[in-house]
């Protein structure tokens, strides 16, 4: 098919999941959000993208399934291990002066990130007086960060990440082994809010000290990202702190003034007192 035929339907698609449905992919990336939507159509086996709007608005079960394929699932516990080390090192003694914080994990996917901030609070003594939100568009992928289920040939990976990230204590200690996977404890998530929210459409919905959103940005178009960091911004307390992942940057979006750079190797900063 002619690539600008193949363009139009695309457009066609993401303009019918936004009319229909209310999910917003029109200004991610486009040529990240093009190869997943081929991705897509090959996968479930639509003879063109056409074919597979058409699935989409006549019946619901499709949505779930591209779903899954337009919001990117790849994720490891301590993934990039420096970076908590930083925020162990770094943000956690001011963290530790306030007498309780709320931390937002932006696009939780499903839950390796939260997990790992769960684990480093509580190794640091600050999990009693935390609270976290975690949020995802993607239904599917919050209810397996609400499970905390991972395969347990993961472990292995995730606990070299531990270790590397100034660990205090065995990764062990907060999973259970059960036929081929990995179980963490319920008390890891005992104080935290999931939630269905959109750094697309949504707006602020709470006061945070500590915003980690990691390898999200990348997918979205330069507009997109500047409304990103904007909410963030607008989500942070006072002297608040925001982390972001190694191949993002805030020098381009209009509120980068509003940020300092903190642990700038790890890409955290602080909002600036306004």
């Amino acid at each position: 098919m002619h690539d600008g035929v193949e363009d139009i339907e695309i457009e066609l698609l993401l303009e019918a999941l936004y009319q229909h449905y209310h999910y917003d992919f029109r200004r991610y990336a486009r040529a990240s959000i093009k190869r997943r939507v081929i991705q897509a159509r090959n996968q479930l086996g639509y003879a063109s993208v056409s074919a597979m709007q058409a699935a989409l608005l006549h019946d619901e079960t499709v949505l779930p399934r591209l779903l899954d394929y337009l919001t990117v699932q790849v994720s490891e516990m301590f993934r990039d291990p420096a970076y908590y080390k930083a925020l162990r090192e770094h943000v956690i003694p001011h963290l530790a002066t306030y007498p309780s914080l709320k931390v937002w994990v932006a696009g939780c996917s499903n839950g390796e990130e939260l997990y790992s901030l769960s684990i480093l609070f509580r190794e640091e003594g600050l999990a009693r007086k935390t609270l976290f939100y975690a949020t995802d568009i993607n239904p599917a992928a919050l209810r397996a960060a609400e499970a905390g289920i991972y395969p347990l040939d993961q472990i292995r990976t995730y606990t070299e990440n531990h270790q590397k990230s100034g660990g205090r204590s065995s990764l062990s200690d907060y999973y259970t082994a059960d036929y081929g996977r990995a179980v963490f404890d319920k008390s890891l998530r005992s104080h935290v809010v999931f939630s269905d929210h959109s750094l697309v459409t949504d707006t602020v919905f709470g006061e945070m000290h500590l915003i980690s959103c990691r390898n999200v940005l990348i997918y979205f178009d330069r507009a997109l990202q500047d409304r990103a960091v904007g909410l963030f911004r607008d989500s942070l307390a006072r002297k608040g702190f925001l982390g972001i992942g190694s191949k993002e940057s805030l020098r381009f979006s209009s509120h980068a003034n509003a940020f300092a750079e903190f642990v700038r190797e790890q890409k955290i900063y602080q909002r600036r007192e306004p």
